[in-house]
């Protein structure tokens, strides 16, 4: 968020629900592209895939958020987000959503804490709820959702640097 408390989030669609990113941890948008399959990784994680040169693990975020997976359409995009590491070095992470909506500008009023929501997801992975008229967008926080070291535990577990 910057000063004035406003934020610029990417909203992105799983399912019928609406999450959103900040855009400054979205590198780029992409068609959605098959992963190069790794042999006893996580359910979530789809595999590898090049951008640009250099080898990006892929995550199904339907599934890493708890929602069964879905074929891939023509609208299925792969969000390419950097993360901190836990060396400090950025990790490029391709999150495959369904859509990818728009680039939208919340005001600090709409802009709410993170509920306790039960089961379907937890509120640690949510940084935010963002209000748009009627309708709510999760904010998501791509270290929360991951952990410290999630992913690059997954990646070292399956003989792959991060």
């Amino acid at each position: 968020m910057n000063a004035g408390g406003d934020i610029q989030v990417v909203v992105f669609g799983l399912g019928q629900e609406e999450f959103a990113l900040p855009v400054t941890t979205v590198r780029e948008i992409l068609d959605h592209r098959t992963a190069y399959r790794v042999p006893h990784a996580p359910d979530w994680f789809l595999g590898l895939t090049d951008v640009r040169g250099t080898s990006v693990p892929m995550v199904d975020l339907r599934v890493r958020l708890g929602m069964a997976p879905a074929e891939a359409t023509l609208t299925t995009r792969v969000l390419v987000i950097d993360m901190p590491g836990t060396d400090g070095a950025p990790l490029a992470l391709g999150l495959v959503v369904d859509r990818v909506l728009d680039v939208a500008t919340f005001p600090a009023d709409a802009i709410e804490g993170s509920p306790a929501l039960g089961d379907r997801w937890r509120s640690q992975q949510i940084e935010a709820i963002l209000r748009r008229g009627a309708d709510f967008v999760a904010l998501l926080d791509p270290v929360r959702l991951f952990g410290a070291d999630g992913v690059e535990a997954a990646l070292g577990d399956l003989g792959l640097a991060a």
